[in-house]
C-alpha cells in the first residue's frame, strides 16, 4: 500500500489530465456506441431509413405489436453478443440495398424460430383458454347492411401432462414436420406428426402428383407459431377489409348509401399516381350529388369526410413503388382469402394406408358460426355437445355429411331449409353455405373416388314411393338437394324433367317441421297460409316481391333460389275454409276480387284515378303497386 501511494504521488498534474481526458473519451465512445446500437434497433429506424420498408412499417404501426421493437422479433430477445453477431450478418441486406441487388416485392427468406421471439412473451405452456370473437362485415348494398358473425375460438394451449394441450395450440405442443413446394409454404404435400410416445404418423395429399423420391428432396420445416401467425405484425388489408374497419370504427358513416360498394370500387384499382387516385376517388362526390341528391344536400360534410378517408386508406393499401398490395403476402390465419388452415386441414391429406385423414371440421377449432343480421337478436353460442354420434367422429365426416341426411339429424339440429343460407335454422347457416370455400378439398376428384357412395340396388317398381325423412317446412325447392346434379341425394334418372310441384304428390313427409326455429315468416314451423282466395291471382310476386308497403314480402332465401310465381302454391295453401269465388263476384268477407267495368278494357295508369279519389280509392295495402299488378288480379268483365 505504501509503495502504491508513493507511485500515485509521483503522477504529475499533466498525467492526471491525460488520464481524466482518456476516461471521458472512452465514456463518450461507450455512450455513443450504446446510443447508435439502441437507435439502430428502434422501429422508426428499421421502418423509415430504407425505402423498401414503408409498407411494412405502416402495417406494423396498426398491428397488436406496435410497441414491440422490430429487432425483438427479427433478431430475438437474447444476449447482446448473440444479437450483435446476428445483426452483423444482416449487413448483407445493406450491401444488397446499396448495390440495388434486390427486386420487388420482397419476401423474408427466413425468420428467427418462434422460441427465440414469440415464446419470450407468449409462453405456450402457460395459457389455455377459449376466446369469443366477432367478425363484422357490411354488405355492398344501398343500406350497407351489417352482419356480425360470432365464434368461440378453441385456442387451447397448455400441456398434455396437465391434461390440456388441446385446441388450436395443440400444434405447438406436439412435433409436426412438413415439406413444402413453394416459397410461401402454401403447398404442403407431406406432413409427419410425432406423438409423445415417439410414434410417427405420416399424411400425404391424395391429389399430389409427386413421388416419394421427389417429396424426400423437398425442403422441410418444423411447425411453430409463425406458420399460422405469419402476418401478425404486417397484415395488408384488402379494400373490403379496410371498408369494414372504417365503417365499424366510424371513420366513415355507414348511413351513406352504397358507401361500402362504392368505396371498395374506388380503392381496388391501382392508379398511375397518388394524385390520380385522389382525383378518381373524389369523383364519388359527383355520384352522390346525382344519385342521392337529397341525402347529399343534407349530409355534404359527411360525404366529403368519407371521400377524404378513402383517399387516406388508398395510400395504406397500395404501394406501387414496392410492387405491394393485399394480394402479395399470404395470411395463414383462417381459411377464406388464403389457404391458411386448409393447407393441411383440407380433407384430402390421408395416412399412407388411406384410412384416416387430417380432420376437416369447423368445430375442431371453433364453434359453428352464429350469424347476426340487422334487427335480429344475438344467439347463444352453442358449445360442444357430449352426445356426438359416432358418424361425426370419423375423420372424413364433413365430406360425407352432404350425402348423409336422415331423421336422426333432427335429434340435435333444426333442419329447416337444409343446405340453404337464410339463417333460419342450424342447417341453413350462411356462414357455412353462403361462402365459396375454394381452398377446401371437399370437391377433390380423388376424394370423391375414395368416398364413393355404394351402388344402390334397383328399386321395386311396385313398391310405394319413399317417404320424406326430414321436415319440409321452409324448404319448398326439393331440387336444391335432390336435383340431377346435386351431391346430396339426386333423384333417379327416371325422374328427369319432373318439377317440384310433383314431388309431394307421391312422397310424403314423416317428420314434422321443427318448432324450435320456425320457417321464415311463420311461427308454426310450416309455410305461411294464404289469407285470401287465389282464383285469378297468378302473379304472387307482383305484390309479395315488389317491396310494396303493408304487404308481406318474400324472404331472402326465396330470392336466393329464384323461386317464381308458379312455385308459390306448392307450399303456401289457402286457409281452411277460405272460399274461392270467381273473378266476377263483388268483394266479400272471404276476400273476393273486384272486376273492372267492361269500358275499362285497354286502360293504363290505374293509379292516376284510384289514388286521386276518382273512382274507388286504393286500399292502404296497395300502395306502390304497378299497373301490371292491378291487371293480374282485377280482370275486365
Amino acid at each position: 500500500m505504501k509503495q502504491l501511494w508513493q507511485r500515485i504521488r509521483s503522477v504529475t498534474l499533466k498525467q492526471w489530465a491525460y488520464l481524466l481526458g482518456g476516461i471521458v473519451v472512452l465514456l463518450a465512445i461507450f455512450l455513443g456506441v450504446a446510443y447508435v446500437w439502441d437507435y439502430t434497433n428502434s422501429s422508426p429506424f428499421c421502418g423509415t431509413y430504407c425505402h423498401t420498408m414503408p409498407p411494412h412499417y405502416q402495417s406494423f404501426l396498426r398491428s397488436p405489436h406496435a410497441r414491440v421493437q422490430c429487432v425483438e422479433c427479427h433478431i430475438g430477445r437474447t444476449f447482446v453478443g448473440v444479437a450483435f453477431t446476428r445483426k452483423a450478418t444482416d449487413l448483407q441486406y445493406v450491401i444488397n440495398y446499396l448495390s440495388n441487388n434486390y427486386k420487388f416485392p420482397i419476401f423474408a427468406k427466413e425468420v428467427q424460430p418462434a422460441r427465440e421471439s414469440c415464446e419470450k412473451c407468449h409462453w405456450p405452456e402457460k395459457f389455455s383458454w377459449d376466446k369469443v370473437i366477432t367478425l363484422t362485415s357490411y354488405a355492398p348494398d344501398a343500406k350497407n347492411s351489417l352482419t356480425r358473425t360470432l365464434l368461440m375460438m378453441k385456442i387451447g394451449g397448455g400441456t398434455q401432462r396437465a391434461g390440456l394441450g388441446r385446441g388450436i395450440h395443440w400444434h405447438v405442443e406436439n412435433v409436426i414436420d412438413f415439406a413444402y413446394t413453394d416459397e410461401q409454404k402454401e403447398d404442403i404435400p407431406y406432413i409427419q406428426v410425432t406423438t409423445n410416445d415417439g410414434k410417427k404418423i405420416t399424411y400425404t395429399d391424395i391429389e399430389s402428383k409427386l413421388t416419394a423420391e421427389q417429396i424426400a428432396k423437398l425442403p422441410t420445416r418444423r411447425m411453430d407459431c409463425i406458420d399460422c401467425h405469419n402476418r401478425v405484425s404486417h397484415n395488408f388489408l384488402s379494400p373490403t377489409e379496410a371498408l369494414d374497419s372504417a365503417l365499424e370504427t366510424k371513420q366513415i358513416d355507414a348511413a351513406i348509401p352504397e358507401i361500402k360498394k362504392k368505396g371498395v370500387e374506388a380503392l381496388t384499382p391501382t392508379y398511375a399516381s397518388k394524385e390520380a387516385a385522389n382525383k378518381a376517388i373524389a369523383e364519388l362526390e359527383q355520384f352522390y350529388k346525382q344519385t342521392y341528391a337529397d341525402f347529399y344536400a343534407k349530409n355534404t360534410a359527411t360525404v366529403q369526410k368519407a371521400i377524404s378517408q378513402l383517399q387516406t386508406w388508398y395510400t395504406q393499401l397500395h404501394f406501387p413503388e414496392q410492387g405491394l398490395d393485399w394480394t402479395v403476402h399470404t395470411n395463414d390465419i383462417g381459411h377464406k382469402d388464403w389457404p391458411g388452415c386448409f393447407r393441411c386441414h383440407d380433407g384430402k391429406h390421408f395416412t399412407t394406408d388411406r384410412k384416416e385423414a387430417i380432420r376437416l371440421e369447423c368445430n375442431i377449432c371453433h364453434t359453428i358460426p352464429e350469424v347476426i343480421t340487422t334487427g335480429t337478436v344475438a344467439p347463444m353460442i352453442a358449445l360442444s355437445r357430449g352426445d356426438e354420434p359416432a358418424s361425426h367422429k370419423t375423420t372424413t365426416w364433413l365430406a360425407e355429411h352432404r350425402a348423409v341426411f336422415n331423421t336422426s339429424c333432427q335429434t340435435c339440429h333444426d333442419t329447416n331449409n337444409a343446405g340453404g343460407k337464410d339463417n333460419s335454422s342450424f342447417c341453413s347457416n350462411s356462414a357455412c353455405h353462403g361462402a365459396t370455400w375454394k381452398y377446401a378439398g371437399l370437391n377433390a376428384p380423388a376424394l370423391a373416388e375414395m368416398l364413393k357412395e355404394p351402388v344402390r340396388p334397383k328399386s321395386d317398381p311396385n313398391a310405394p314411393p319413399k317417404a320424406i325423412p326430414h321436415p319440409i317446412g321452409g324448404n319448398p325447392d326439393c331440387q336444391i338437394c335432390h336435383g340431377a346434379k346435386s351431391r346430396v341425394r339426386p333423384y333417379p334418372s327416371d325422374h328427369a324433367g319432373r318439377t317440384n310441384t310433383t314431388c309431394q304428390s307421391c312422397h310424403k313427409p314423416i317428420v314434422p317441421a321443427a318448432s324450435a326455429t320456425p320457417a321464415p315468416g311463420t311461427t308454426t314451423g310450416g309455410p305461411p297460409a294464404i289469407p285470401h282466395e287465389t282464383a285469378g291471382r297468378t302473379q304472387c310476386l307482383g305484390c309479395h316481391g315488389s317491396g310494396a308497403s303493408g304487404t308481406p314480402q318474400i324472404t331472402q332465401f326465396h330470392k336466393d333460389f329464384g323461386l317464381k310465381n308458379d312455385q308459390c302454391l306448392t307450399c303456401h295453401k289457402t286457409k281452411t275454409g277460405t272460399s274461392a269465388p270467381s273473378a266476377s263476384t263483388t268483394p266479400t268477407a272471404s276476400g273476393g276480387i273486384k272486376t273492372q267495368p267492361a269500358d275499362h278494357a285497354g286502360r293504363t295508369q290505374c293509379a292516376i284515378c284510384h289514388t286521386n279519389n276518382i273512382g274507388p280509392k286504393l286500399p292502404a295495402d296497395h300502395t306502390g303497386r304497378a299497373d301490371n299488378t292491378c291487371n293480374a288480379c282485377h280482370k275486365v268483365r
